[in-house]
């Protein structure tokens, strides 16, 4: 008999240890004092789950975290996504996270890029896309249709600004969520914009040209302005950055003769016409600078002698022609061709 009752007190006291485990297993948290983020990509099994976590020193009990990850099936079931774990978190709600698939938005700032093949490579840097699958969407004139634009002008939905997207986004995702971002942006400026009788793809362009002429912000209004001028009376634009655009070539520093006949629609030396698109993506500045449209008599800019990256602005090709002559004379003195 008291053999009887002595295994009936140890299967209870069992039975209360294994209950009281597993009240305590859900209560473990992460063993972290920072915010870590998690990156799984696509076909990551369970094992490399847990070998990304243990580089980071998320489990502090391996028994309770597999426990856990076999009851709720994370073990059979890993979700491709990236995500943000906070210290303290109990490893119930970590498993819970990740096996839903309960992803964190990274934040991706998008600068002045020139090309969409920049444009694609770099995205390709911070989210899981491949670079040459969205390239492929941004060139056909199929998907280009869809969103108003052509494979020219379609870099124009992408604006400079810092979003949050997640990891995963597909390319076809992607373009939705920047024309949902590029219509809310030009809702705003609908007054301004039909107020200046330009579409919005035209303005980008003068846009991308005044962004690559100068980044002193006080002065893209006027920049704009002669553009704007020339554009009004048919007059080439003559802007060198469409040049370099052309050739393809972004470091070249002093714009020659034999460079002004390169045959390209981007070539505002040879064609009257604004370029078939942006040349870069201009910052909002630069857009609102062209929005503005500032009245003024200028026809002609040029660098400052002092390269202080500024500019002289003239009326007259004859003011025009002695500012010319002395930002010349400085190239000529420093050697720069």
């Amino acid at each position: 008999m008291k053999t009887k009752h002595l295994i009936i007190i140890i299967v209870a006291a069992l039975f209360i240890l294994a209950a009281v485990a597993l009240l305590l297993i859900p209560q473990q948290t992460l063993g972290i004092s920072q915010p870590v983020r998690i990156n799984i990509p696509a076909g990551t099994q369970y094992t490399a789950l847990v070998d990304s976590l243990d580089r980071h020193g998320c489990i502090p009990n391996h028994p309770a975290f597999h426990a856990i990850a076999k009851a709720r099936g994370l073990h059979k079931h890993v979700k491709p996504g990236s995500y943000l774990l906070q210290p303290g978190t109990s490893l119930l709600k970590v498993v819970h996270k990740l096996y839903s698939g309960n992803q964190d938005p990274v934040r991706v700032t998008i600068n002045k890029h020139r090309t969409p093949e920049q444009l694609c490579q770099f995205l390709g840097t911070r989210l899981t896309l491949h670079p040459d699958s969205l390239l492929a969407l941004m060139q056909s004139p199929q998907t280009c249709s869809q969103y108003g634009e052509t494979p020219q002008t379609i870099i124009g939905l992408f604006l400079q600004n810092t979003y949050e997207l997640y990891w995963t986004t597909t390319p076809s995702a992607l373009l939705d969520r920047m024309k949902r971002e590029s219509d809310y942006f030009w809702a705003k400026r609908k007054n301004q914009l039909q107020a200046l009788g330009l579409t919005q793809q035209q303005v980008l362009t003068i846009a991308s040209i005044v962004d690559e002429e100068t980044n002193a912000d006080d002065e893209k209004a006027d920049i704009a302005s002669v553009y704007l001028n020339r554009y009004r009376i048919g007059m080439p634009l003559q802007a060198d950055p469409t040049v370099k655009f052309a050739i393809g070539d972004f470091s070249i520093r002093r714009i020659r003769g034999n460079m002004l006949s390169y045959d390209s629609p981007y070539n505002t030396y040879l064609y009257s016409s604004l370029p078939p698109g942006p040349i870069c993506i201009p910052s909002v500045s630069s857009i609102d600078a062209v929005l503005k449209n500032k009245k003024t008599d200028y026809f002609f800019f040029c660098a400052k002698e002092d390269f202080s990256g500024r500019h002289n602005f003239a009326a007259t090709s004859a003011q025009h022609s002695a500012n010319a002559q002395k930002f010349h004379k400085a190239l000529n003195n420093r050697n720069i061709h």
